[in-house]
C-alpha cells in the first residue's frame, strides 16, 4: 500500500534537509511506493526556500505552502486532504521523531490495527512540558475510553479509511485515535525514540494545557452527544426544571407560615431556575436543526493553500 509521510511545518530551516535524508533512507529499505508532504504552515524563516530546492530533485517530495499559520492541526489537515497513499504517517519536522520507527508502524499496520499512535516513552523534553502532559494523557484517556500513553505525540500511523470521515479543527489532532476510534477503528499503540530538539525551539508551551481541556470538552460532547444534543440540553433544562419547581414549593411553604417572600431569595431563584431551564431545552431544539446543517457536505475548509508543488 502507498504510504503517505506528512510534516507540518513551521520555522524548522535547519531540520528539514536533515529529515528528509534520513526518512529517504529509511524508506529506501521498504517495500511499495510512498510520497513525503510537507506543509509550510507560514514559516517566517527559509523553511519555504529549503523546501522548494528539496522539492526540485524529488518528485516524491510534494510541498503545501499555507498563505498564513493556521496551526498544526490544519496541516495535517491539509496533508490527509492532498494525499494519495493509503497509509498517512504525520511526524515532527524538527528531527525528535525518529524516521527509524516507521517500519513499526507499518508492521502494527500490517496486523490488522486502523490506528497506531507514537508513546515516548523516554522524552527528552523539560519537567514544564512533561508533567502537564502526562496529566492531560490520563484526562483524556479518562474521559475519551481511549486508553493511551501519549496522544501528544505527533508520530501516527492511520488507515486512510479510519479517518476518511474525521474532520479537524481548533488543535484536535492529538485526539485523532480518540475520534478514529468513535468510527470504529482498532486502535495499537508502540513505544517510539524521542531525540532531544538540536534546532530552534519548542512552539509549544504550558499555555497550551488550557486549549487541551477546552478541547477535551469539544471531542467529549462530540463523542456522545454529537446525533443527539437534545439529550444533553434536555436534561439540564429538565434538572433546572425540577430545582425551580422544588424552590417554588418551598416558596408556597414559606408563605404559608406567614415568611415575607422579601426576606427570602427562593422567589427569584424558582423564576431563575425555570427560564434557564426553559432556555437549556430550545438550545438543544436549535442544536438539533445545526446537526442537521452539519451533516450537510462541507466545503469550508480551516486553511487556505497558496500554492502546491509536485502534485499532479
Amino acid at each position: 500500500m502507498k504510504l503517505s509521510i506528512i510534516l507540518p511545518v513551521y520555522n524548522e530551516e535547519e531540520s528539514i534537509e536533515k529529515l528528509y535524508r534520513e526518512i529517504k533512507a529509511v524508506l529506501a529499505g521498504l517495500p511499495g511506493d510512498y510520497e513525503i508532504i510537507a506543509v509550510n504552515d507560514g514559516s517566517k524563516d527559509k523553511s519555504l526556500d529549503v523546501l522548494r530546492s528539496i522539492s526540485q530533485g524529488d518528485d516524491k517530495f510534494r510541498v503545501i505552502n499555507f498563505r498564513r499559520n493556521y496551526g498544526q492541526t490544519a496541516a495535517i489537515s491539509a496533508g490527509i486532504d492532498c494525499s494519495q497513499g493509503e497509509i498517512l504517517l504525520p511526524m515532527d519536522a524538527d528531527l525528535q521523531n525518529d524516521p527509524a520507527d516507521i517500519p513499526k508502524f507499518l508492521e502494527k499496520i500490517d496486523q490488522g490495527f486502523d490506528v497506531v499512535s507514537g508513546w515516548r516513552k523516554q522524552r527528552h523534553d523539560n519537567f514544564s512540558r512533561r508533567l502537564p502532559s502526562r496529566v492531560a494523557n490520563r484526562l483524556i484517556s479518562l474521559i475519551t475510553k481511549v486508553k493511551l500513553h501519549d496522544y501528544g505525540c505527533t508520530m501516527k500511523a492511520y488507515k486512510r479509511d479510519a479517518v476518511k470521515d474525521v474532520r479537524f479543527y481548533g488543535e484536535m489532532h492529538r485526539f485523532m485515535p480518540a475520534l478514529a476510534s468513535w468510527h470504529g477503528a482498532e486502535i495499537a499503540e508502540i513505544v517510539v525514540n524521542h531525540r532531544p530538539r538540536k534546532y530552534g525551539r519548542a512552539k509549544y508551551g504550558l499555555s497550551r494545557t488550557l486549549k487541551v481541556v477546552l478541547d477535551l470538552l469539544t471531542v467529549k460532547f462530540l463523542m456522545t452527544y454529537l446525533t443527539k444534543p437534545i439529550h444533553f440540553f434536555g436534561q439540564a433544562g429538565f434538572l433546572m426544571l425540577f430545582f425551580g419547581f422544588l424552590s417554588g414549593i418551598a416558596t408556597l411553604v414559606l408563605k404559608i407560615q406567614g415568611i415575607h417572600l422579601n426576606r427570602t431569595p427562593l422567589p427569584l431563584l424558582t423564576v431563575f431556575l425555570i427560564i434557564v431551564g426553559v432556555q437549556f431545552i430550545l438550545m438543544g431544539l436549535l442544536a438539533e436543526i445545526l446537526i442537521r446543517i452539519y451533516y450537510e457536505p462541507q466545503a469550508k475548509l480551516p486553511y487556505s493553500i497558496k500554492e502546491k508543488i509536485n502534485f499532479k
